[in-house]
């Protein structure tokens, strides 16, 4: 099983209760669902992408397409989404006997939720 959450399902933060709620029910449910079968030949990876541009993702959350683009504004480079792709890739494509719980992935300028390195 595979599950892609967030870094906001490992952290709360101001002014995302809605979507940090539901992030942390998605790294409890894989978290669940990684105990019941143990011993068994199932493995159970959350891919918990940070600062990822897609146009969708930051105009469906915010709704505004400036309030949307302000997010990632002076970011060097955030993720996108081949390189969340990429990392779901590489966890699937391990020896069978490998379980990737948990892969945290952010962009260099992201070191937490509330610490990101913009530019100008």
């Amino acid at each position: 099983m595979l599950f892609v959450g967030s870094t906001a399902g490992l952290v709360s933060y101001e002014g995302g209760a809605s979507y940090t709620a539901a992030k942390h029910g998605v790294h409890t449910l894989a978290e669940t669902l990684r105990l019941e079968p143990c011993g068994e030949p199932v493995r159970v990876i959350e891919i918990a992408p940070g600062m990822v541009r897609t146009e969708e993702f930051g105009l469906n959350r915010v709704g505004d397409p400036q309030r949307a683009e302000a997010v990632y504004r002076g970011v060097r480079e955030p993720l996108v989404a081949e390189d969340v792709a990429d990392c779901i890739a590489w966890a699937l494509t391990r020896p069978h006997h490998v379980d990737v719980d948990l892969l945290v992935v952010r962009p260099r300028a992201q070191a937490a939720q509330h610490k990101v390195f913009r530019e100008g």
